[in-house]
């Protein structure tokens, strides 16, 4: 399989002041939510490529909001627009005062997505929670997540709340990049491996430029997990590396020690990181990025798209 072929196209779509442009400036930018303040507003469509394991590269079209230019989509005028989509996020905002007209136009999406593309994945976002109450943001997005399930049928979609201002922005889009890689499994199962080769109590592996999560080990059992570690630990380490960039410095690696544990957040391969956790924390740290520069050459070979032949614990 060629690098082409692992291209997949995603389309960044909503109603003009959704903040579309806003979550992809923070998530594929160096943009800090304070940041998008100064933002101007999309015109036609924004394209940009990241590279994922795998051989994945996201083709990522971030479209206008303004009427016109949706109407001119759905008039035939843009035929190029939904050809050969692999997924469909859509951005509502939560607060948006006209229901019927972001109805209408998410509904005229998916039918060019039916008949242009119907294998792709569609992904709701509720977006700008931060600015509902806290006590009544699962009400909220339980009432919208309803009605967009069904005005999705027949396709299915995955509803996500939404924020710039916290982690739930890098759970959605962990998940959109999670559904598009094509060797995911390979990469969760080599990532286990991995981490019982070193005895650690878990491993993160995450996209360099973005620090979306790809893949996750936890030897924790499922109740004691926090359910949204991965995207804390991913927002947290984005801030970082964008300070390291305001200071002129590229972030290359970090070592966090108590008398808990012993934390190390590496370069990975070319396109990853990866943050090793270990209940030890006496353990030396040249040991452990020995270990980690070793097994991240059989992860580079993953993120070709043919792969390697053999498993870490073949």
């Amino acid at each position: 399989m060629t690098s082409t072929a692992m291209k997949k196209k995603v389309l960044l779509m909503g109603t003009g002041g959704s903040g579309k442009s806003s979550m992809r400036s923070v998530i594929f930018g160096n943009c800090t939510a304070l940041d998008t303040r100064r933002l101007g507003a999309t015109v036609g469509v924004e394209r940009l490529h990241v590279r994922f394991p795998g051989g994945l590269v996201l083709n990522l079209w971030d479209c206008s909001g303004q009427d016109a230019f949706l109407e001119s989509c759905f008039e035939g005028r843009r035929g190029d627009i939904f050809r050969d989509v692999a997924a469909l996020v859509y951005v509502f905002d939560v607060e948006s005062r006209d229901l019927e007209k972001d109805t209408h136009y998410y509904q005229s999406c998916l039918e060019a997505i039916l008949r242009s593309s119907p294998a792709a994945s569609v992904f709701c976002l509720v977006h700008k929670m931060d600015l509902v109450p806290e006590d009544q943001r699962d009400p909220v997005f339980a009432d919208r997540e309803g009605d967009l399930r069904r005005l999705s049928r027949p396709l299915e979609c995955a509803c996500f709340r939404t924020s710039i201002w916290d982690e739930t922005l890098y759970r959605a889009w962990s998940r959109v990049v999670c559904q598009l890689l094509p060797n995911v499994g390979r990469l969760e199962a080599d990532l286990s491996a991995f981490a019982q080769i070193m005895e650690a109590e878990e491993v993160m592996l995450f996209e360099s430029t973005t620090f979306l999560v790809v893949a996750h080990y936890q030897q924790q059992r499922e109740e004691q997990r926090d359910a949204r570690r991965a995207e804390r630990i991913s927002n947290i380490m984005r801030q970082f590396r964008l300070s390291c960039g305001k200071l002129g410095a590229a972030f290359q690696s970090m070592e966090v020690r108590n008398s808990h544990f012993a934390a190390f957040i590496n370069t990975f391969t070319s396109n990853t990181c990866v943050m090793v956790v270990m209940s030890d924390p006496s353990i030396p740290s040249a040991a452990i990025l020995i270990n980690i520069r070793n097994a991240g050459r059989h992860f580079e070979k993953l993120e070709r798209p043919e792969g390697p032949e053999h498993s870490l614990l073949a």
